[in-house]
């Protein structure tokens, strides 16, 4: 990875901290979003270390809000000439339903609108890097979702799993649609499920969604095993020309078959630029 430009959102913790952080040690350049400033720059110290010499860069920004998205993205294309890696990672459960700024529903916003606004903006700079690559997390939780295209952000059905389990849907939707306007680019574009991840993911909630979140975290793998995938789909040779797939344990599986409608992902497509005030 000696020479590439790698931009992650998410890795201040978790599975994207140690994504992070392994790839600065096999000499990437890692350019990173965070929202607090105190875990960021805690965050560029420990790059430093795995990968000294390197001008790792920190760009602060809350990814809930599309403003920020924009601000953070277009900063982020100005000051970057090449992007070799682009991995959306940022993301977050919430026990009862808020609305941001955009009059969006929180989780919508942070774990699926984060992920359409930084991949459009920062576009023309992968596509500009040969063999560029777009890795997007998504998770299991998926199957057990489904698209509902009178609500898609919950208004009259909230759950704190359910809404997560189904921005998780988002992703995989988004990345195979991403992956159909690529095609014959040269830019890929894979999700992948991560597996059960012990990390901070969920802490912020107090009611019973939380605790019960807390008490099954101790059933949950480390964030080194978790991150490994996500690892391979930036690194890997092997999957250089693998495009609009679904990675779990670092091989390709078949998502549940929701996430296959073409038709959904499309939709999904529309509904996001007409959100972000975008066009292809």
């Amino acid at each position: 990875m000696k020479g590439k430009v790698i931009v992650i959102t998410g890795a201040t913790s978790g599975i994207g901290q140690v994504a992070s952080e392994k790839l600065a040690s096999m000499g990437a350049r890692i350019v990173f979003v965070a929202r607090d400033q105190t875990r960021g720059e805690a965050t560029l110290a420990r790059l430093r270390e795995c990968g000294p010499g390197l001008d790792h860069c920190l760009h602060l920004a809350d990814l809930s809000r599309i403003s920020e998205m924009k601000r953070v993205a277009s900063d982020i294309a100005a000051a970057e000439p090449r992007i070799d890696v682009l991995m959306n990672n940022a993301g977050a459960m919430f026990d009862r339903r808020q609305l941001t700024e955009d009059d969006l529903e929180m989780t919508f916003a942070l774990n699926h609108m984060s992920y359409f606004v930084m991949t459009h903006l920062l576009r023309d700079r992968l596509l500009a890097t040969p063999g560029a690559r777009i890795v997007n997390t998504a998770s299991d939780a998926h199957r057990n979702a489904r698209v509902d295209y009178n609500d898609p952000e919950m208004k009259k059905n909230f759950g704190m799993f359910k809404t997560y389990c189904r921005s998780k849907l988002y992703n995989i939707l988004f990345t195979r649609e991403l992956a159909r306007r690529l095609r014959g680019s040269g830019l890929t574009a894979n999700s992948l499920h991560p597996g059960f991840v012990a990390t901070r993911f969920g802490d912020g909630n107090t009611g019973a969604g939380g605790l019960i979140f807390r008490l099954i975290k101790r059933f949950a793998i480390t964030p080194e095993e978790g991150a490994k995938t996500l690892v391979f789909l930036a690194s890997s040779p092997d999957v250089a020309d693998v495009s609009g797939k679904y990675f779990y344990k670092c091989a390709p599986s078949a998502p549940a078959r929701d996430a296959l409608d073409e038709k959904a992902a499309q939709w999904l497509w529309t509904e996001s630029e007409r959100r972000a005030h975008l066009t292809a």
